[in-house]
């Protein structure tokens, strides 16, 4: 337990204080364990990858759907933007049961975290290219809202990821 608070100060302490940095420093994050994933062939840096990348991306969906997407669905009024994103996690979630916790092993394990990748660049692209510039036109305040993020994300990460 022990371990989990200690790597949870600095990545919290570290984190940019705009919402939008925050979130683009997660999906650098998060990339580079799936880059990893890819690259490894031990199942035992394989499970551990994919633990981190489950808790990386709960923690940060969870971020996103409580406070980031209800403020810039109301400042942009926007239909499209956050309910497709919604969409978008709700499949990451479920590849993300499908494969926390369960040992790796076979072909179709490592096809479900390559599919999970794959929504996941996807989503990031959409987010990064469409939702976060029209959300920083907006009078939304994004150190306000990174700082509620870095709180909320600090409370998760120290529960052991939600």
């Amino acid at each position: 337990m022990a371990t989990a608070k200690q790597k949870a100060k600095p990545r919290t302490a570290a984190q940019p204080k705009d919402a939008v940095a925050m979130l683009k420093a997660d999906h650098k994050r998060v990339s580079g364990l799936f880059e990893q994933f890819e690259k490894s062939r031990a199942t035992s840096t394989k499970k551990k990858l994919v633990s981190e990348i489950c808790m990386e991306l709960t923690v940060h969906t969870t971020l996103e759907e409580d406070i980031f997407y209800p403020a810039v669905k109301a400042a942009l009024r926007d239909k499209e933007l956050v309910p497709e994103a919604n969409v978008e996690h709700a499949t990451v979630k479920d590849l993300i049961a499908q494969v926390k916790d369960v040992e790796p092993g076979g072909e179709e394990y490592d096809a479900k975290v390559k599919v999970m990748s794959e929504y996941v660049k996807h989503h990031v692209k959409e987010e990064q290219n469409e939702m976060f510039p029209k959300a920083q036109t907006t009078k939304l305040d994004m150190v306000a809202l990174g700082k509620r993020m870095a709180e909320r994300k600090a409370e998760l990460l120290a529960a052991g990821g939600v």
